[in-house]
């Protein structure tokens, strides 16, 4: 390693500044663009699908997402009902799917989470 002498006369260590920046970790170089990170929006509705028994039937209710608004609501319950070969209807913002659909209904968000 380079040498350097300080005002008092005595040596000391210098270490470049690349030795000290170089490998995985953190680095003081503008050359690479720093990675961007994802955060997860606190206002993203977050369903929640669970199963309901009434009246000695099953139906699949996915709950949580009122803030898209009636039309997509309705739009995904079509989806959703030809997806899963049910009946289904949009109340007071949740979507009621006929039956036990629940992993179904779980794939389904899988499939379009990983697009």
């Amino acid at each position: 390693m380079p040498e350097e002498v300080d005002e008092e006369g005595k040596t000391k260590e210098v270490r470049s500044m690349a030795k000290l920046t170089s490998g995985p970790g953190w680095s003081l170089s503008a050359d690479e663009p720093s990675p961007v990170i994802k955060k997860e929006n606190p206002n993203t509705p977050k369903p929640v699908v669970r199963l309901e028994k009434r009246v000695g039937k099953y139906v699949t209710v996915v709950s949580g997402l009122h803030t898209y608004g009636s039309e997509r609501l309705n739009g995904m319950a079509k989806e959703w009902k030809t997806f899963c070969g049910a009946g289904g209807t949009v109340k007071n913002g949740t979507i009621e799917i006929q039956g036990d659909r629940v992993k179904t209904i779980q794939e389904w968000f899988l499939k379009k989470a990983s697009r």
